[in-house]
């Protein structure tokens, strides 16, 4: 369960392209229209943007290509750096730090997972997944130990001395992740990490990565193009077109009541069984429970089979596995019925 606190808070951020980007990027910038920037010779890459996110959350950006999800979550980090606004982490503004501090930060309290993987090829996975480690100057046997907790955690344990070349996709990806888990870091930049994959093995890193997450419960800011991908990761979302932040809520929010035509558009094919929980639906607990049960969390897609064994109603249940409502196959099939 994410906290309300938020660990990271972007206020007013803008990545302006162009020699003239600076001069742009002023107290009237939020007026400026594509005509403008245009006009200047520049382009907004980010525009505007202000989100927050709370720690412990998996707060998915996405967009099509070009939308400037990528570019954002660099400027998050500073590896791109942002032509105005504010960046703050645990309270701290990253704009303001210096370069050697934000090395700092970036060693020890961030990881960052990419689309494509960036092994060492000529070390073993032990030793790609210790190398950030041995960056930071961790004595040898201190790195290697934690660097094989983090190979058994993404259960390539037996594979420390491999080369990346004679490990398959998923499993290369499994070495990143690894690899960017072994400096613990309080706060996750995952950008597309699974969309070179095979379909299967994708899912297959899906599950993995909400595994993980329930052990380790980062701070989390992951990006994607598949909608699909991102209803089935988040807990909240920000979809992003023309470097602006159009919509950010829950898969059910942007589902069932987006806030503007594109965003219609982006969620119109998405079965609305895959994102309405069952919370949503349940009502009061009323009697004697019936011996059948879900997550008041789960999506209402998941309650559907459980029907199908003939219950009639479903207790719900919370975090702690006490009840707290009840889900009537009634209020399944409508849902269901209106796609």
């Amino acid at each position: 369960m994410a906290s309300s606190e938020p660990k990271l808070v972007c206020r007013g951020v803008w990545k302006i392209f162009g020699a003239g980007g600076k001069s742009l990027a002023g107290p009237a910038a939020a007026r400026l229209t594509s005509a403008d920037l245009r006009a200047a010779g520049a382009v907004g890459a980010v525009r505007d943007v202000n989100i927050e996110v709370r720690e412990g959350e998996i707060f998915v950006i996405m967009g099509l290509s070009g939308s400037g999800k990528s570019t954002l979550v660099r400027c998050l980090s500073r590896l791109i750096e942002p032509t105005s606004g504010d960046i703050l982490f645990n309270g701290e503004n990253l704009l303001a730090a210096s370069e050697a501090r934000m090395i700092e930060i970036r060693r020890h309290q961030m990881g960052m997972v990419f689309q494509h993987f960036a092994l060492l090829p000529h070390l073993t996975v032990l030793a790609n997944v210790a190398f950030p480690l041995e960056i930071q100057g961790v004595e040898r046997a201190a790195r290697e130990e934690r660097a094989r907790r983090m190979i058994d955690l993404v259960g390539l344990a037996g594979k420390e001395n491999a080369f990346p070349r004679e490990l398959s996709g998923g499993q290369q990806q499994r070495v990143g992740i690894a690899r960017s888990l072994a400096v613990e870091p309080e706060l996750w930049f995952l950008d597309e990490p699974f969309s070179a994959l095979d379909p299967l093995i994708r899912r297959e890193m899906q599950d993995e990565f909400l595994r993980l997450q329930s052990v380790l419960k980062k701070t989390i800011v992951f990006i994607t193009h598949d909608f699909d991908e991102a209803i089935r990761l988040a807990d909240r979302i920000a979809i992003m077109k023309d470097g602006e932040i159009v919509q950010a809520g829950t898969p059910e929010d942007l589902v069932l009541n987006p806030a503007t035509p594109y965003v219609a558009e982006f969620t119109r094919s998405v079965a609305r069984a895959k994102v309405v929980k069952v919370a949503t639906l349940m009502r009061p607990l009323n009697g004697t429970l019936p011996p059948a049960s879900i997550r008041a969390s789960a999506p209402v897609a998941e309650a559907a089979p459980l029907f199908s064994r003939g219950a009639e109603t479903l207790a719900a249940l919370d975090g702690a596995g006490a009840p707290v409502g009840l889900l009537d196959r009634a209020a399944v099939v409508d849902v269901m019925m209106r796609g």
